[in-house]
């Protein structure tokens, strides 16, 4: 057989680790809403927090195939562990990749990358989520910096970030996907503060929370991207986000995996009726169901995972794999709870837990009908 490649080395390293270290300690972190530091230190030793991070600021610098493989193994247990570093990886720290200056990037991605600094991406707004042009925060001209003023909610790993991602209109009367721009806030800074952490129904150890701004000054310098930045904050967050669905879908197909083990393992041991219950047709449809939703949705994320490193669809496929993934893997954590019976309805069973997890995956970074508007006018743009 041939030798494993570097990628394959580590991917397994992360696969003994999720499935050594964290599953067993998934129950005590839905119950407590934690990660355990020993987790979190295991997570920087391996990389992690810089996966998607280029090696020259001191990441990883995996592509978009590797990368959807990395996600795979860690959403084979709670969402929260992915949680902790997406946001470095992905829509936060894919503002500074994107739209930051060359100086920006190398002063604050080596720090994503070791984990050193936990950055948020504060974007959604009580009346601006699935369509953040429509954002209220505002950033108003004072001297050589900008005041800052608004709020921001549901904001992931708010409660623990070094640094905020801020999208404000700095152009009161542009159109509403222009005229937005945005800043590095240092979490220290005067005006700005964290609510507290948002009580959820399931992905608990992944916390969010409001940000508010009020009267918050920074200095010119903070705007991502410098002058060059002015007004270009929605493509840098459109661009940002069309990564980051890539990486939930994966996610999505993560979870399904482990839904898929869960479910068999039940159906092959489970006994009723004097059988067990996996000798029963109606059982073996739903099954048979999870494995093909299954099975669709990973090659769905590896072939726009290919498309996207090619550079030939990064916009349409992205949101392609979010709509189906995270609506599979709805099904599949329905079904699994279906095969569980009662036993499925029950705090401490893996497959209750992942049910509740399972239900954002269709509203956060686009909900599914948004996910449809994007497909729908990518493709009756080509017809045309």
């Amino acid at each position: 057989m041939p030798d494993e490649s570097p990628i394959d080395e580590f991917l397994a390293t992360v696969r003994r680790f999720i499935r050594g270290q964290v599953v067993p300690l998934e129950a005590q972190i839905d119950e407590t809403d934690e990660i355990p530091e020993s987790i979190r230190k295991t997570v920087r030793d391996l990389g992690l927090y810089g996966f998607a991070i280029p090696e020259e600021h001191g990441g990883l610098g995996l592509s978009m195939v590797d990368e959807v493989r990395l996600v795979f193994e860690l959403g084979y247990t709670t969402p929260a562990l992915r949680s902790l570093v997406g946001t470095n990886n992905g829509i936060a720290g894919h503002t500074l990749m994107t739209g930051g200056s060359d100086e920006q990037r190398a002063e604050w991605l080596p720090k994503l990358a070791s984990g050193e600094i936990v950055a948020s991406f504060a974007l959604t707004e009580e009346s601006a989520g699935s369509d953040p042009s429509r954002l209220r925060t505002a950033a108003r001209r004072d001297g050589d910096g900008w005041v800052i003023n608004g709020a921001k909610r549901y904001i992931t790993n708010a409660p623990s970030a070094d640094v905020f991602m801020v999208y404000a209109r700095t152009d009161p009367d542009a159109a509403p996907a222009k005229g937005i721009s945005t800043f590095l806030v240092p979490s220290s800074t005067p005006g700005l503060t964290v609510g507290p952490r948002d009580h959820k129904m399931g992905q608990l150890g992944a916390w969010t929370a409001d940000v508010h701004l009020d009267d918050v000054r920074v200095p010119d310098s903070a705007m991502i991207g410098g002058p060059a930045g002015l007004d270009s904050g929605y493509l840098t967050a459109m661009q940002s986000l069309a990564h980051g669905r890539i990486g939930i879908a994966a996610l999505c197909v993560g979870m399904a995996e482990r839904l898929v083990d869960e479910t068999v393992s039940y159906a092959a041991t489970r006994e009723q009726g004097g059988s067990v219950i996996g000798e029963y047709q109606l059982i073996q449809g739903l099954v048979a169901d999870t494995v093909t939703d299954y099975r669709a949705a990973r090659s769905l994320v590896l072939d726009v995972a290919r498309d996207f490193d090619a550079g030939t669809d990064q916009r349409m496929g992205p949101a392609c794999a979010k709509l189906f993934a995270s609506e599979a893997v709805g099904r599949i954590a329905d079904r699994a709870v279906q095969v569980h019976g009662g036993a499925g309805y029950m705090r401490g069973v893996a497959v209750e837990r992942f049910y509740r997890d399972a239900r954002l995956f269709r509203i956060y970074e686009g909900t599914s009908q948004i996910q449809q508007v994007i497909i729908a006018k990518q493709a009756l743009r080509g017809a045309r």
